[in-house]
Order: C-alpha cells, then structure tokens, then sequence
C-alpha cells in the first residue's frame, strides 16, 4: 500500500488504485459492476455496495537499482458497512527480494463525501500495523490519510486523482510524506477502459518519486474484473519500471 515502501516495492502502494471507479455519482449498488481500488495508484472515489464483500488481488514484478523482486497477493479486503461507509483490510504482501518475506498489513476505513458538484470524493483513513518479517516491518504503527476524487468529462472519458498523506516509520522518526496522482480514463468498451496516470511522492528526507503509469481493466461478469498495469519511475529516487496483473470480485454477503 502507500505507506512506506514504494522506493522499494512501489506495489505496496498499489494494492489500493483502480479504474473500474470512475463511471457513477452515487454510491454503488449491488447490480452495478464491480468498482475496484486496482489498479491504479489512487484509489476508488466510491465505496463498496452496502453488505458487499469485495477481494482485489495482484502480483507484481518490479526493477529498482538493477534488481528485480516480486511481490504477491497483494490482497485487499472491503466490506459495505453502510450505504457511504466501507471497512477496509490490506493483508500482508510477501516480497521475494533480498531479504524476503511479509510486509506490514494495515487496516482502515473509507467514508463516500460524494457527489458534490459532479464530484465523487471520498475520504480513507489507515493504520499500518508491524506485523511483517523483521527485516521489512517499519516496526512502527503507521498512520495514512487518502483523499480520491474523480469526475466524468463525457460518456467515455473521466478523470481522477488523489491528495494524500503518509507517516511512515523510519529509524527512529517518521518520514511525512505527501502524494498527488492525475489520472484519465477511456472506457474501451462497455466492459474495458484503459488509464494513464501520473504519482508523485514528496518525502520530507529523500528526493521525490515520480511515476508514469499504464494499465487496462476487463469486467468478464459484473461482479469480476483481471487488469493489467505497468509503470515507470521518472526520477533516480523512483523505481525503475514494473509491471503488473490482478483479478477481483465481489459478492453480495448481507442481502438488502
């Protein structure tokens, strides 16, 4: 996720992102098509349906200083716990690098502001908790604040973004770190849009980290969706590229 680690595992912040979001002012119910936090580096303007389970899942390779690693499942968990509001868990990723083994899971909650003026914002607040192996827990409890928008420009474009903050343990301190993505969306077809996207993340200690990133999502059934994604760092504190697949889907838990 976007807590600490994307200098050097840039998926972590991209358990949460998405394209399938950005088509719809209100709260989703549970016939519309899924809405998912992934691809993408922001996140979904929207919650999940009231009473909806939803799982996103991905893998990733990534290239940093002329290594590569690879990090799965990269597991987001949301559930609808009211018409606007979702509960939401990352569960912890497993980085085959040098050293290897499980990252941090973290826990949050995301609340719909949405609609406000042809607006879909949404407000998500997290903790990331030191579960994970000695040598890739930040050892401390995290916190993240996430602001995604997004809005339709016509039938088949939309565009989004997101403003965020992160704490992130470092040593002995903390590393705040601000975020801002832009992203446009083309829906392809009724079940394929495709998106291009800028991130920055400006750290208090380290040079800022850009990214330019690609990616595509198919709906096979309403409630289904496989993407795949893939990035570039555009300066020398980013990583160097990545690319990425993942599927999801949602079902209905609590009948309404």
């Amino acid at each position: 996720m976007a807590n600490t680690e994307w200098g050097c595992h840039v998926c972590a912040i991209l358990v949460v992102g998405g394209t399938g979001f950005l088509h719809g002012q209100t709260p989703p119910s549970a016939d519309q098509p899924i809405s998912t936090d992934r691809p993408a580096v922001a996140n979904s303007s929207v919650v999940v349906p009231q009473g909806s389970f939803q799982a996103e899942n991905g893998l990733a390779v990534t290239t940093a200083s002329a290594k590569n690693s690879f990090d799965f499942p990269e597991t987001s968990l949301r559930f609808g716990v009211a018409e606007k509001t979702e509960l939401r868990l990352s569960a912890p990723d497993y980085f085959g690098n040098t050293p290897s083994g499980f990252g941090d899971m973290t826990i949050g909650v995301k609340q719909q502001l949405g609609p406000v003026k042809q607006f879909d914002v949404s407000v998500i607040l997290f903790l990331s908790l030191p579960t994970g192996a000695a040598a890739l827990s930040s050892h401390g409890y995290d916190p993240g604040l996430q602001v995604p928008w997004s809005r339709s420009l016509s039938t088949n474009w939309s565009i989004a973004g997101q403003l965020a903050v992160y704490g992130p343990t470092q040593g002995s301190t903390r590393n705040v770190t601000g975020e801002s993505t832009l992203l446009f969306d083309r829906q392809l077809t009724k079940r394929w849009d495709g998106f291009v996207e800028y991130a920055g993340d400006f750290p208090e200690s380290g040079g800022p980290r850009h990214l330019l990133h690609f990616g595509s999502a198919y709906r096979p059934a309403p409630s289904q969706q496989v993407d795949i994604h893939v990035g570039v760092g555009l300066s020398s504190a980013a990583v160097g590229h990545f690319i990425g697949v993942g599927y999801s889907f949602r079902f209905q838990l609590i009948p309404r």
